[in-house]
């Protein structure tokens, strides 16, 4: 008898993911998503303790049952994948505003 798959919104934090081949990815890390707006964007996956959570967008998430996640990749393309939380290249702030019309510096 087989589990019946289950709703993103009921996934918790530590289930087991596996990737496509059956092989353990890792585990949950955290849900990314509106829960208010039944938006699910993806999942941060923990490979283990030393390493950083990879984000896999919703598309490349199979099926869901109790207690684990199914991807539709392998442990390469897993592994590929960006670290979740990586920061943006942010833009250069200068003290400099000598490039401002007079009357908007301050």
């Amino acid at each position: 008898m087989s589990a019946d798959p289950v709703s993103w919104l009921v996934i918790e934090k530590g289930w087991d993911v596996v990737g496509a081949d059956g092989e353990k990815l890792g585990s949950i890390h955290e849900v990314v998503g509106d829960s208010g707006k039944d938006i699910f964007n993806g999942l941060a996956v923990s490979p283990g303790l030393l390493k950083g959570s990879r984000y896999v967008p919703a598309e490349r998430v199979g099926a869901i049952f109790e207690g684990r996640v199914e991807l539709d990749l392998g442990s390469e393309e897993f592994d590929s994948l960006d670290e979740h939380g990586a920061q943006p290249p942010s833009a250069e702030i200068r003290a400099d505003t000598t490039d401002l019309p007079a009357d908007e510096r301050p």
